[in-house]
């Protein structure tokens, strides 16, 4: 396994998410349901379970969901903004069927071990999401105002897949722990996925169901941060 975090071969290409579509190991999913949507584009091996609680999330409230998987044997970790729709027709047509999306990363830091942090310029959405997530998740802290989010884990780039649909979005961000991939879960024996993995799926299927066309347009137009910003 090789996690090319260095290597800068994708980032200097003229094209880097056209130039990771070509290499071995990397496909897109793409299912399209309701006008909500859930991502992973940073699936598969890269940033574990991500891909599984997006997909989940999806099934489980009817919404539609795309996901970019990087096999096991070489990880590339291009910087959200890089995800050019135009190198791929399959994250298009995605974006051009869903009015929110609700983007899934993963992220580790020892200081922000409980924090689940939902970034993102759509700030209604992120709200929404909050309370749903706040109910189910209560090891967890719920950080949904930008103030208190890194800014490198905000997700306010423009060119954020996340900030691309026709209002916009949220760009959460999960720590090992609550994706089954933290040592305190070793022993586990099912069933199923861990609990707090369990919950924090339910809770976005939660949100994504209770979304209603007038959060939507409260979205459009007082919800969304207003300035851009260079932060992921």
């Amino acid at each position: 396994m090789a996690l090319h975090l260095t290597d800068r071969t994708l980032l200097d290409a003229e094209r880097p998410f056209a130039e990771l579509l070509g290499r071995s190991g990397v496909t897109e999913v793409l299912q399209l349901r309701s006008r909500f949507g859930f991502m992973a584009f940073h699936g598969g091996w890269l940033e574990e379970v991500t891909d599984d609680i997006a997909t989940a999330a999806a099934e489980r409230s009817g919404a539609s969901v795309y996901a970019c998987l990087q096999g096991p044997d070489d990880q590339w970790h291009l910087p959200s903004h890089c995800f050019d729709p135009t190198d791929s027709p399959v994250l298009r047509q995605f974006l051009d069927h869903v009015d929110v999306v609700v983007a899934v990363h993963g992220f580790g830091s020892p200081r922000l071990l409980r924090a689940v942090l939902l970034g993102g310029r759509n700030r209604t959405l992120a709200s929404h999401v909050a309370v749903h997530l706040i109910r189910r998740l209560p090891h967890y802290e719920i950080l949904h105002r930008l103030d208190d989010i890194p800014r490198s884990l905000a997700g306010q780039h423009p060119r954020n897949p996340c900030n691309l649909p026709r209002s916009g979005g949220v760009q959460i961000e999960l720590p090992p722990r609550i994706r089954g991939k933290s040592p305190m879960w070793t022993g586990f024996g099912g069933p199923g996925r861990v609990p707090h993995h369990e919950a924090l799926i339910e809770g976005l299927a939660a949100a994504a169901r209770a979304w209603t066309p007038e959060e939507d347009s409260a979205g459009d137009s007082r919800g969304l941060v207003p300035e851009p910003s260079i932060a992921g």
